[in-house]
């Protein structure tokens, strides 16, 4: 469709090869900000991560946490009691299946506590610039409002943003994550400044 065409190329137009909010150095630290994002901002992420990484600064010093230091580090985060343990099982499964090293393929992502397909994606895409889609609150909630998708669940919208937009799915998955965090947010989205206006027929706008 023309329609949905037009909404890729303004995404990719407004949004120059967007990268994540969350702060990180390396891949551990991405990883670890990753998974604590989850139904949390990133903005509360990173005001937890920098004591965080200075306590264990690697996967070898997370793995040998103990659970109670783990959750008083990120006790202001939402469901830190079982990402506190998510992490510390990730860590152990990195370094004993992995050599220590954190795999970058999404099957083996995938096979770490606290690791699903969004959060296997997002490392993927901000790692590797790979050319996934990831699916979370924002965007899910922006492709509904502009009919890009009907899907019930995230991964079945992954799988029709996907299938419409086809190439450049990193760029455009963090396109619609600002875009949504920013613009078409979920009360009072600000549709008046909204360059995609002309081409939404959401019964949320506010125009």
């Amino acid at each position: 469709m023309k329609r949905n065409l037009k909404i890729k190329e303004l995404f990719l137009k407004k949004f120059d090869k967007p990268v994540t909010e969350l702060k990180f150095k390396n891949l551990y630290e991405l990883l670890v900000c990753v998974m604590l994002s989850a139904q949390c901002t990133d903005k509360r992420v990173n005001l937890i991560t920098p004591a965080f990484f200075e306590a264990y600064p690697d996967i070898k010093s997370l793995s040998n946490a103990k659970l109670s230091s783990v959750k008083s580090f990120i006790q202001t985060c939402s469901f830190f009691n079982n990402k506190a343990e998510n992490l510390i099982k990730m860590a152990k499964a990195v370094c004993e299946n992995f050599n220590g090293e954190i795999p970058l393929n999404e099957k083996d992502l995938k096979s770490l506590a606290g690791v699903g397909q969004k959060t296997a994606h997002v490392v993927l895409i901000e790692w590797c610039g790979a050319n996934f889609m990831a699916v979370d609150t924002h965007v899910f909630r922006v492709s509904h409002r502009l009919e890009l998708s009907k899907a019930k669940t995230p991964e079945e919208t992954e799988k029709d943003l996907t299938k419409i937009f086809k190439d450049n799915l990193n760029y455009l998955h963090q396109a619609m994550v600002l875009f949504g965090r920013y613009t078409c947010k979920a009360k009072k989205p600000l549709c008046k400044e909204c360059f995609l206006a002309h081409l939404c027929k959401s019964q949320d706008k506010l125009i």
